[in-house]
């Protein structure tokens, strides 16, 4: 074949798992190039007996992408937007096109992909087909079916087949075929034409009101449809391909239905709830009001907003602690009829007595709410020790009438268990999803996960609702399905699949002939969870294994370059699933549980697929569930350490500082050194990018001119300078511009003798080394730091270790002076800006000359503190224009992109958003960016200089303040 086909135990763990609970190991993964190599691979499926399993994104919550046969995996080549016409309304498009980036393409020309599932940064127009995906806006577009024109797919004989809307003589011409695709019209008439099978759908089928129906196949909405009714609409087999989840054909193709954009006046009534129960009740009345959606978050997600990094911040509309906060989108054609309707709708909840807090959030605001509701799935996961909410009933539909006392049945039940649940999305579609907490490492957890299927899935049947609502039926609710639509018809399902599968090779166990739904788990029965010492704290997860666990798949590691954000910057550029951070956080996992601990410290798997982390640290922020893989390799690499040898170039580089210290005794002859023959046997030998330039020394350190000058006035109060390693001996002026800035703004600067950071030890795994150098700093620091005097720092990489691995790297009373020390230690961007805040400097004090300046933010920055503040501090010069740069890391993090095979991806990187954005601008514009990784590497990628913002601001003080 012309893609890719691996078989490797790596890679067979990696693709072992979904955003389910299920596991279990693939026979081999295939990358297809073409259509071609999906008829060799389905080929192949039918000689050797085994199956294939399609694949997008991965991120399916009921096993639908698990299975022992070959995961063939359309994200990485089936990509593009083929064709559309926007005057017919329809686009054409291949399986593996992200939802999101589908609607940037569309965005311009007026038009919309309506479906929206809370994945849609990553999910891929497949695995919406697979599933019927809904999502928060279905009350409006309904869901994927709704939209599909038609499907181009391969049949399990390997012939091609489209798929779409026939009258009655196109579909008696189809039945009259002599091949698989005839057989399939024929056989489908056959089995649907008999009144009483009709009678038996119409009879045991969910109910037709409820829009969220998802349980097995289709074959209720193929009875509105010529032939089997004969004033009804159009035949169409891709309404029965939706949700069939890659049981019935190979989609290569799909034709889509397009709408304008939505009203242009919006926003979002976010009203506060005591009750569950309440907010259920006053979602009736929101649809009174046409909503675009109504979508609830319940205390349990708000609880763990509490403690993440990137949500904290979309917390600024909640008032007290809810027990529930419905989110009723209002959209409207003009801004008097949307506040008239607003208005409208708060009287009427208020006289009904629901809800105690209505706030109305428009404009750019609304964004956060959204990203608030949608980070739900991931942030549960954040909830400490084994047991966790477990996807098992969270996918239910009944009428949004039956929705509260449905809802107040489903916790009762749980109760008599003693079990506690999770409620979020879609209330005004009568769907929400639930999440009971349970630990699936014990017999117990085993045996509930199970339990608690079954009762509810009586307890859906009592109100002729749908078990699958949009997340599929998959392997966790194939065996109730005979239940839930009779027996009689789920013999029906399994002829529909025999008529369109013989063989069996498309993704078997799913839908049909499913093994039991509590068996395979990712997590099973007497599961040990290793422990063991480790250097950094991982105290907070219960350990490092569960510090990887975390990870439940959801796939926010996925997002492209287009998305925006720095996680995951090495799969943004290889789009393979192997560099993505849930594939790492599945191998650590993997081999941790199924090894000993010596063995996985050991471990060459879990070494290679590490290798291209950047330690960027965008997952600490942007994976919901907070994987912080740089802290998990920082770990690893450590331990690996101890039983295998540290090479002389992660050696040399943890140490650095050292060398640059000996090497400014005579910085000439080091540099004349580095730029000679010598220098490029150097690169040789250590594994160096050839086309790079290791950083000159300058002539004097920072530390030598600091000491010949004045330390300000202190008008404004006084601050310790930390000097890192970088500003000391390489970015010397950068540093002498921030020290004169700050003297000029009247901050008295003062330093003391103290250690490097230590980011160079951390970023290769010297934990040793990095630990002495905390202690070190922490002991200096912490008698000379508080509230009034704060540590800044200029190198964000070096400053922001304080905050993130020193209270990691230290224990007991150390660790809480480091803690203590972090309150009060900040970048030096971070610091002017809230000196602005506070009065202390202003535009007066700066040039009114125009200037137009374009951002970078480094990794760490974004991570653990804001590129907000940079932006902030260079637009205090009035006619400064700044603008941030959409770009994610920009490649080289630290000695990364030094590193010989580690060369091409790193410019790679650069290549995907920051060094086009650079070239786009005229030379008159000022690129900044804060870190000196950064500035090497928009000088390699685009050969233009960039500057710390120190540096530009300093620059544009007014002579009077120098």
């Amino acid at each position: 074949m012309n893609g890719e086909l691996y078989h490797d135990d790596a890679i067979r763990k990696i693709y072992a798992t979904d955003a389910s609970s299920f596991r279990e190991i693939p026979l081999a993964v295939a990358y297809p190039k073409g259509k071609e190599d999906i008829k060799k691979l389905i080929d192949f499926a039918n000689v050797h007996g085994t199956s294939l399993i399609p694949r997008t994104a991965g991120t399916s919550l009921a096993g639908q992408v698990v299975g022992k046969g070959i995961v063939v995996d359309v994200s990485k080549y089936f990509t593009k937007i083929l064709e559309d016409n926007v005057n017919k309304k329809w686009v054409r498009v291949q399986p593996g096109v992200i939802r999101d980036e589908l609607n940037q393409y569309l965005k311009p020309k007026g038009f919309l992909f309506g479906p929206e599932t809370a994945t849609a940064n990553r999910a891929m127009i497949g695995g919406m087909i697979g599933n019927n995906s809904c999502g928060s806006n279905s009350i409006v577009y309904g869901s994927t079916r709704d939209h599909l024109i038609e499907i181009n797919t391969i049949l399990s004989d390997g012939s091609e087949v489209v798929f779409k809307a026939l009258d009655q003589k196109e579909f008696e011409k189809k039945c009259e075929l002599n091949t698989l695709e005839g057989k399939i019209y024929s056989g489908i008439r056959d089995l649907l034409q008999p009144e009483e099978v009709k009678n038996e759908i119409e009879s045991q089928f969910p109910l037709k009101s409820i829009n969220r129906r998802n349980t097995g196949y289709a074959v209720d909405m193929l009875l509105p449809m010529v032939p089997f009714n004969e004033n009804g609409t159009l035949f169409n087999f891709s309404k029965l391909m939706a949700g069939s989840e890659g049981t019935l054909a190979f989609i290569t193709e799909a034709k889509l239905k397009i709408i304008p954009f939505p009203p242009k006046y919006s926003g979002l009534l976010c009203v506060h709830f005591d009750t569950i129960y309440e907010s259920l009740k006053a979602t009736q009345i929101a649809l009174k009001y046409n909503p675009s959606s109504v979508e609830l978050i319940d205390h349990f997600i708000l609880e763990c907003t509490k403690g993440s990094i990137q949500h904290i911040k979309n917390r600024f509309f909640i008032k007290g602690d809810p027990k529930a906060i419905i989110v009723m989108e209002l959209r409207r054609d003009s801004e008097e009829d949307l506040e008239n309707d607003r208005d409208a709708l708060i009287n009427d909840l208020k006289s009904n007595n629901y809800g105690y807090h209505h706030p109305f959030i428009s404009g750019e605001q609304e964004a956060s709410v959204w990203n608030l509701r949608k980070a739900g799935l991931g942030l549960l996961s954040t909830i400490p020790g084994d047991a966790k909410p477990v996807p098992v009933v969270e996918d239910t539909a009944v009428t949004v009438d039956d929705l509260p006392e449905y809802i107040r049945e489903f916790n009762d039940k749980l109760k008599e268990y003693n079990l506690e649940c999770v409620h979020y999305a879609h209330a005004g579609s009568g769907e929400i999803h639930l999440r009971p907490i349970l630990n699936l490492k014990t017999e117990e957890g085993n045996r509930l996960f199970r339990q608690v299927a079954t009762d509810i899935t009586f307890l859906v049947k009592k109100y002729k609702g749908s078990l699958s609502g949009e997340h599929g039926d998959g392997r966790l609710r194939g065996e109730f399905i005979p239940f839930m639509i009779g027996e009689k018809n789920f013999e029906l399902l399994k002829k529909v699949k025999k008529l369109w599968d013989p063989g069996n090779i498309f993704n078997p166990g799913k839908i049909v002939d499913t093994p039991s739904m509590n068996s395979q788990l990712r997590y099973y029965p007497g599961q040990h969870t290793p422990e063991f010492p480790t250097t950094l704290d991982f105290s907070k997860t219960n350990g490092m294994v569960r510090a990887a666990e975390l990870c439940n798949g959801s796939g926010d590691c996925r997002k492209t370059h287009l998305i925006g954000g720095t996680m995951c910057p090495s799969f943004m550029a290889s789009k393979n699933e192997m560099d993505t951070t849930r594939a790492r956080a599945n191998i650590i996992r993997e081999v941790f549980t199924r090894s000993t601990n010596f063995e996985a410290f050991n471990s060459k798997e879990i070494k290679n697929i590490l290798d291209l982390c950047l330690s960027c640290k965008g997952c600490k922020l942007e994976c919901p569930s907070n994987v912080d893989m740089a802290k998990l390799k920082a770990e690893f690499t450590h331990q690996y350490y101890k039983s295998n040898k540290v090479s002389l170039r992660s050696m040399l580089i943890a140490n650095i500082s050292k060398i640059n210290k000996l090497a400014s005794v005579a910085p000439w002859l080091y540099n004349f050194i580095l730029t000679s023959p010598l220098g490029d046997l150097n690169k040789k030998i250590l594994g160096i990018a050839d086309k790079r330039e290791f950083p000159k020394l300058n002539r004097f350190t920072l530390r030598s001119w600091i000491s010949r000058q004045t330390h300000g006035s202190g008008s404004n109060g006084k601050i310790f300078l930390f000097i890192d390693e970088f500003t000391n001996y390489t970015d010397v002026e950068v540093g002498m511009k921030a020290v004169l800035l700050l003297n000029s703004l009247g901050y008295q600067v003062g330093t003391v003798q103290h250690k490097e950071s230590g980011r160079a030890a951390l970023s290769k795994g010297i934990l040793g080394l990095a630990r002495e150098v905390a202690e070190k700093n922490v002991s200096i620091f912490s008698e000379l730091v508080n509230e009034e005097i704060p540590l800044v720092g200029i190198e964000p990489s070096a400053i922001l270790t304080f905050r993130d691995e020193y209270p990691d790297l230290l224990r007991n009373e150390m660790q809480e002076n480091a803690k203590k020390l972090a309150t009060n230690t900040f970048m030096i961007d971070e610091f002017l800006a809230a000196a602005i805040d506070k009065g202390k400097i202003d535009s007066s004090m700066f040039t009114d000359e125009s200037r137009r300046i374009k951002l970078h933010g480094h990794c760490h920055q974004k991570a653990l503190s804001s590129v907000d503040h940079s932006q902030k501090i260079l637009s205090v010069p009035k006619n400064f224009e700044v603008e941030i740069i959409p770009s994610g890391c920009c490649g080289m993090a630290g000695s990364f992109g030094f590193e010989k095979e580690h060369y091409e991806l790193s410019m790679k990187i650069g290549e995907l958003v920051l060094f086009p954005a650079i070239r786009e601008t005229n030379q008159e514009t000022t690129v900044a960016a804060p870190g000196t990784s950064c500035r090497h590497q928009i000088k390699d990628g685009t050969q233009r200089k960039s500057y710390h913002p120190v540096e530009i601001l300093y620059d544009a003080l007014l002579p009077q303040f120098k």
